[in-house]
């Protein structure tokens, strides 16, 4: 009789857990200011690294557990943090708001490239970027190049010949978020989410890193200033994860 009550409870916690496991829970995002359904909210699991964005209609769903933690980022709104309850997964469909947020502009001035029709002189005159990543084969690592970059030998010569220090100080001591960022790089709503975003403010919450330290981390891994201010969240995540490929290599035979 015993074996049949510790069986019963034993199924019952499996199947209570698998349902847990599978829960996807609804609701409707809106502007606070005059209910308006928002359209192409951002919405990230930071608990389970899973995102989704909402329809036409403002709906969303996810998958989520009680006590995780649903981060919202929206153009021109502040981003809030919502935790998963009880009477969120009982009573289904809830209507989170957002806050608009004032956003001045700053006026920018576009000059475009006059050419003259002679090669030698426009050839002069059209701009020429340099901020391109470098790799020497064998060595995984990298550098960028260009006048913009005066340290790129040095910083590649450093890699090279003690590697393993700095790395180890950027990642050995987060391998919890490392594992995140191998779930964000697999999550293919959330790469698309990143594609379009430059606020690191997604990065943030899911790694738990300022943005002082995504751009310690990238400028510890050889990449220029450059390229930190101007690349989008999604090559600053892929640019993150090359580093912690590179680290992992090294690693291996420590």
């Amino acid at each position: 009789m015993k074996k049949y009550i510790l069986l019963i409870s034993f199924l019952f916690i499996a199947a209570n857990s698998f349902a847990q496991d599978n829960n996807t829970i609804k609701g409707t995002v809106m502007n606070d200011a005059d209910d308006k359904l928002l359209e192409n909210v951002n919405i990230v699991n930071l608990n389970q690294v899973k995102g989704t964005t909402t329809n036409e209609k403002g709906e969303f769903s996810i998958k989520a557990v009680v006590n995780d933690t649903l981060f919202f980022s929206y153009l021109g709104f502040k981003s809030i943090r919502v935790r998963v309850t009880n009477d969120w997964l009982k009573f289904g469909d809830i209507k989170v708001k957002m806050t608009e947020l004032g956003i001045a502009l700053e006026e920018v001035v576009i000059k475009p490239v006059q050419l003259t029709g002679y090669v030698e002189i426009d050839a002069k005159l059209i701009p020429i970027y340099d901020n391109y990543r470098y790799r020497i084969s064998g060595l995984n690592t990298g550098y960028e190049g260009g006048s913009n970059q005066p340290g790129a030998v040095s910083k590649v010569l450093s890699s090279i010949f003690n590697p393993a220090d700095f790395l180890y100080n950027v990642f050995g001591k987060r391998p919890r978020q490392m594992k995140k960022l191998r779930q964000m790089k697999d999550d293919d709503e959330i790469r698309n989410l990143l594609q379009s975003k430059y606020d690191r403010e997604t990065l943030m919450a899911v790694l738990q890193l300022e943005r002082a330290d995504i751009d310690e981390i990238l400028n510890k891994c050889s990449f220029s200033k450059d390229f930190i201010r101007t690349a989008n969240d999604l090559q600053i995540l892929d640019a993150i994860s090359g580093c912690y490929e590179e680290y992992k290599v090294l690693n291996r035979d420590k």
